[in-house]
């Protein structure tokens, strides 16, 4: 076999690891939105504009600040970065949104889920203090891209109307946004693919 020969196959290895990595990418994403569990949270504004992928809108939720007394697992020293954060939710009823029930630093809360509860999974940056009232969590669920022009005009919105959002949640606690509700009404969903 020539130089030329090995390089063009070198070059299609490359290629097929690649198509391979997207492909595993989007399965992964695609799979988590059709067989997720599904929770609403509601949530709160924050800025809306990213250069590379549009208009967005940034969110917070109800759940994005965690009652220290809700932690059920071993604390961290003091000064120590909490970390991965699972918290215990429980489904509120149509359009209701989860509450809180429960959470654990770096592990889940050592109970199986009841009915209507689920874990999510999501990362505090904060330093554990002993006397913290609550820790800051983000899910991976803060941006929600909308198209071009409409970021500001939902942001806006934010502040007079109660708005939603529909999330599938994994096994793991992985979660990934479904869909943007105001009231019972679906403004966006993501596609599948």
């Amino acid at each position: 076999m020539n130089s030329r020969s090995k390089l063009l196959v070198a070059a299609f290895v490359v290629a097929l690891v690649q198509i391979g990595f997207l492909a595993s990418a989007i399965y992964s994403r695609a799979s988590l939105l059709r067989d997720g569990q599904e929770i609403t949270l509601r949530t709160a504004p924050v800025d809306p504009r990213d250069l590379l992928r549009g208009d967005y809108v940034a969110l917070s939720y109800d759940i994005s600040r965690v009652p220290v007394d809700h932690i059920q697992t071993a604390r961290p020293r003091d000064n120590e970065l909490v970390g991965t954060v699972y918290v215990r939710l429980k489904r509120g009823k149509g359009h209701a949104p989860a509450q809180i029930i429960a959470a654990g630093l770096g592990a889940p809360v050592n109970q199986t889920p009841g009915e209507n509860e689920i874990d999510l999974k999501g990362t505090s940056l904060d330093r554990w203090q002993d006397d913290l009232d609550s820790i800051n969590v983000q899910y991976g669920l803060e941006r929600f891209y909308v198209p071009e022009g409409d970021g500001r005009e939902i942001e806006q919105w934010l502040g007079e109307r109660q708005f939603t959002m529909r999330v599938a949640v994994g096994e793991t606690g992985d979660a990934q946004i479904k869909a943007l509700y105001d009231g019972e009404t679906a403004l966006y969903s993501e596609p599948l693919y």
